[in-house]
């Protein structure tokens, strides 16, 4: 078993504690206490809690995007490209969870600085879908019809909302739902001449 760094049990424990507690009642005195660490120790790997929350973020957009664009070099028409990084993207959720929702709640408290760093890794990641959106139409396998950029957020926008709802021990895994988004998402974007290669990714009636 690799032995986490000091780094990674700081956001670890940052995580379970600002989920716990909220971002604003966690200090970095509980947080170095908690982990049997000391402040010498956090201020090396972080320095600021503010930096810490943006790392917190980092983690889960940076796999995103390193796993989109694998899926982009990986997979050679629109509509493999698309289902992969739907997966992809809902993966996320399931594996940074906790992560996704401190973020999404805290955000406000991000200095100027990360938020900007944030946004320009956001819309990178927005920015590899829609170029799978308009790939597709410029092939004619999406339908042109609809705007680029809003098929593109509307995607980014359901998915996001996920951690508000997803839960681990519901009905329905992480994988299901996946299968449910991707078929509403190819149902309403692919062409007549593309929907055989779409319907292998669409659930079965």
């Amino acid at each position: 078993m690799v032995k986490k760094t000091l780094k990674q049990r700081i956001v670890e424990a940052s995580v379970e504690l600002f989920q716990q507690d909220g971002y604003h009642n966690v200090t970095v005195d509980r947080i170095v206490e908690y982990i049997g660490a000391s402040k010498g120790g956090f201020y090396h790997n972080f320095k600021s809690k503010d930096e810490l929350l943006y790392e917190i973020h980092d983690v889960f957009i940076s796999y995103v995007i390193q796993q989109s664009q694998d899926a982009y070099d990986k997979y050679g028409t629109p509509i493999t490209r698309l289902c992969a990084m739907l997966q992809t993207l809902t993966q996320v959720f399931d594996m940074y969870q906790a992560h996704i929702t401190i973020f999404y709640e805290e955000s406000r408290s991000l200095s100027e600085e990360y938020s900007e760093i944030i946004h320009k890794k956001r819309d990178h990641y927005r920015d590899i879908l829609q170029k799978v959106i308009a790939e597709g139409q410029e092939t004619k396998v999406f339908r042109t019809e609809l705007p680029c950029t809003i098929v593109t957020m509307a995607i980014v926008g359901m998915i996001n909302w996920t951690y508000k709802w997803f839960k681990q021990s519901g009905p329905l895994t992480m994988e299901q739902i996946t299968d449910v988004f991707t078929d509403m998402v190819l149902r309403a974007i692919v062409t007549e001449q593309a929907m055989d290669e779409a319907k292998q990714f669409m659930i079965k009636g």
